[in-house]
């Protein structure tokens, strides 16, 4: 009887301030939506990262007068800086690449889409170079200390520097996310807090009776809280669902090339579901907390 006259209450108290309860509860899976969205670039990020490593090389630039001389890398400096760079750790393999190579190469990859800009490059603009494919990409300062300095060597490039600036993109829409849930989440709770007292002024008579024969507080009070509770969940519930709604309509089909491409990692439904449960969790964790706070704080009776 008890269990069935505190849902009794929960009903007519969600039922009785239905506009609150329904600004409550879009307000909240606006939030929690937003806060998902935040959590899959998250994932995305971190996968899409991976793939990036798995391909980078670290490419050696030689200077001028050994790319003119040594074009097959026969000759001292060159074949030594090969050697001594398939006998370095973490080291999986080196390419050779003379001026031509470095020409064809960069027509199939920077310029492929290109052919009048293609047609432009010469091979005295680019200088010869090794291609390094590390096992381990935070090993890239093994072999930046090991060979920039040594004769024959222009420069060193670490493409991960290249990759890093890519993700800062991802790392900024991530933070925008989270900023906006943050002022949303603030926003529900507000709403949490001016729900819970509005219902509790409504039946104080209810209450006060009850007091008066012997309730405690908790049973008194505990409708309220899960009133917010309810809301709460509900808002979690249609949360989940526009993350899986949104994913299924808009972002796979507007990720579809890049997808294809391998250039970002795919969210797939069971990264959803794997941040479900904290968007759940969160939900009904701020609306307890805000609903037992405000209780505390204004409910006195």
């Amino acid at each position: 009887m008890r269990a069935s006259f505190i849902f009794g209450e929960v009903f007519t108290g969600l039922r009785r301030n239905i506009t609150m309860t329904i600004a409550m509860i879009l307000t909240t899976a606006i939030s929690l939506g937003l806060f998902g969205g935040g959590l899959l670039v998250v994932q995305m990020a971190g996968k899409t990262q991976q793939i990036f490593l798995d391909r980078v090389e670290v490419q050696i630039f030689l200077t001028d007068d050994v790319s003119v001389a040594d074009p097959g890398c026969t000759q001292d400096i060159c074949k030594g800086l090969r050697k001594d760079l398939e006998d370095t750790p973490s080291v999986v393999s080196v390419q050779y690449l003379n001026r031509e190579d470095a020409v064809a190469d960069a027509k199939n990859r920077v310029f492929k889409d290109q052919p009048e800009l293609a047609s432009m490059v010469s091979p005295e603009a680019l200088p010869a170079s090794f291609k390094v494919k590390l096992s381990d990409a935070e090993r890239f300062g093994v072999v930046n200390d090991a060979f920039a300095t040594r004769p024959g060597v222009q420069s060193v490039l670490n493409q991960r520097d290249l990759v890093e600036r890519l993700f800062s993109v991802l790392n900024g829409i991530r933070n925008a996310a989270f900023a906006i849930a943050i002022v949303q989440a603030i926003a529900s709770i507000l709403l949490i807090a001016n729900m819970v007292q509005i219902a509790a002024f409504t039946r104080r008579t209810e209450v006060g009776i009850m007091r008066l024969v012997g309730a405690t507080r908790w049973y008194t009070q505990l409708p309220f809280l899960l009133e917010a509770v309810v809301a709460a969940l509900v808002g979690a519930g249609l949360a989940i669902a526009g993350l899986f709604t949104a994913k299924s309509l808009f972002i796979d089909d507007m990720l579809s090339d890049v997808y294809d491409a391998n250039i970002v990692a795919r969210i797939s439904n069971s990264d959803v579901l794997l941040v479900a449960p904290f968007l759940a969790l969160v939900g009904v964790g701020m609306a307890a907390v805000t609903a037992y706070v405000t209780l505390r704080l204004y409910v006195r009776e």
